[in-house]
């Protein structure tokens, strides 16, 4: 009996530690990240000749927001005659198509029930512009979701990495609305995060980093080699970065190319997205991990470790966290039932819940606190709620617990993220930032 019971104390305590020591091997290179973004300083390409882009916008009734990116690509400071504005209205019910032309962009409508999706909305564009616009020289495809604006300097700065011989390339993903809410400001503290202290980071090492959603380019060599957009998972962005870290195309990261993006204000929609992001990833892990492993281990050795960086974006760490706390808390059920009544296994079980909860709040914590004070200059709020979003932006993170737990048990249906918070150029541009209206939650 005693060495039953004494078996079990020894997988309880062997099974914790495991789980402690993969999350510290597996991502403790995150650490050397940050210390590598503030000890290094980013180089400076100055380019050759100034490129000639299209720019692709998905919108599905993006009709209150979608004139405000235009007119700020309308005015940024790179000749306009390079840059042409393409939209794609998606299974629109509102005005969108026509506020777009009247803005400038020439417009494709879509409309297809069956295949939804921003991934079969940017195919559908490149299709059309690759057959009518075969002739237009377009270098590289610049795509942004319809509620960014972009800083006055955007193509210019982009410019200079696409001038370097970058095939693909992401940018700074700041905010529109960190002052509307603890919702609002976990997301923008999330992306500045992942700018600064991941893809900074990954471009100072020269390894490979990852497109977020919007805000980036892709040359035109690219589109045509894979015969238009193919990525079509529900997180196309990411599917993207995998493909293309796995066939050898480097992504970069331009610092100094500003973009504002509007995030969710409400919890059911910030529920939605994050669900959807959460079903994606776990796609993109099963059709793409099994390769990265093994390009972990027998690619170059640049080559490697960009593989196993995105293994580590992909991989879902969340359910290692909520294994953990399952079983222990499987475990203090038992005790309560009288079925377990080894008391320094009810205290193992309950410590380790703690601890596991407790560190990855304090890690959260340390990351949202750098991020702010690191970013403080560049985040549009007032430093009253710069301070409160230190501490909010834990619990934001810990909500993603039981949205990565349904995500594995819950068909994904697309749901719209509304947007509605105008932001002109001058504002992108940094001179002013107002708070317009946006529904409290």
């Amino acid at each position: 009996m005693f060495d039953e019971v004494l078996s079990q104390i020894t997988f309880i305590d062997a099974f914790n530690f495991c789980v402690f020591l993969i999350f510290t091997l597996c991502y403790t290179y995150q650490l050397y990240y940050a210390f590598v973004v503030l000890t290094r300083k980013v180089p400076v390409h100055t380019p050759t000749r100034n490129h000639r882009y299209a720019v692709m916008i998905t919108a599905r009734n993006e009709e209150p927001v979608i004139g405000d990116l235009i007119h700020s690509i309308k005015v940024q400071n790179y000749p306009q005659e390079l840059i042409d504005v393409f939209v794609i209205a998606d299974n629109c019910t509102d005005n969108t198509a026509q506020v777009a032309r009247d803005a400038g962009a020439t417009v494709f409508t879509r409309h297809n029930s069956k295949e939804v999706g921003k991934g079969y909305a940017l195919d559908y564009g490149f299709q059309i512009i690759r057959s009518h616009y075969a002739d237009a020289g377009y270098e590289a495809y610049f795509v942004f979701d319809a509620d960014n604006v972009l800083d006055v300097n955007y193509f210019r700065e982009m410019n200079r990495t696409f001038d370097a011989g970058a095939k693909a390339s992401t940018s700074y993903r700041n905010s529109k609305n960190f002052y509307s809410n603890w919702i609002s400001a976990g997301y923008a503290v999330w992306f500045l995060r992942e700018a600064k202290f991941l893809n900074q980071a990954r471009l100072l090492l020269n390894t490979s980093c990852a497109i977020s959603g919007t805000g980036f380019f892709i040359a035109a060599d690219v589109i045509e080699k894979a015969g238009g957009w193919k990525w079509h998972l529900l997180t196309e962005d990411i599917e993207f970065s995998a493909s293309s870290i796995l066939s050898g195309v480097r992504i970069s990261y331009t610092p100094t190319a500003v973009l504002y993006d509007e995030q969710p204000v409400t919890f059911e929609d910030s529920w939605n997205q994050r669900f959807r992001w959460a079903k994606g990833f776990y796609q993109v892990f099963w059709n793409y991990g099994a390769r990265l492993v093994k390009g972990a281990v027998s690619n170059p050795p640049g080559a490697r470790f960009a593989c196993y960086d995105m293994l580590m974006t992909i991989a879902p760490g969340m359910l290692l966290t909520i294994v953990s706390v399952a079983i222990n808390s499987i475990c203090l059920l038992l005790a309560a039932m009288g079925i377990i009544t080894l008391k320094t296994m009810v205290i193992s079980c309950a410590s380790s819940i703690f601890f596991c909860l407790a560190n990855f709040f304090l890690f959260m914590f340390a990351f949202g606190v750098l991020t702010t004070f690191v970013e403080w200059d560049s985040i549009h709020a007032p430093n009253r709620l710069k301070v409160r979003s230190m501490f909010t932006f834990p619990f934001f993170m810990l909500t993603y617990i039981p949205i990565a737990l349904v995500a594995l048990v819950k068909k994904c249906e697309w749901k719209p993220i509304r947007h509605f918070i105008p932001m002109d150029a001058p504002e992108a541009a940094g001179v002013a930032v107002t708070a317009m209206r946006q529904p409290k939650e």
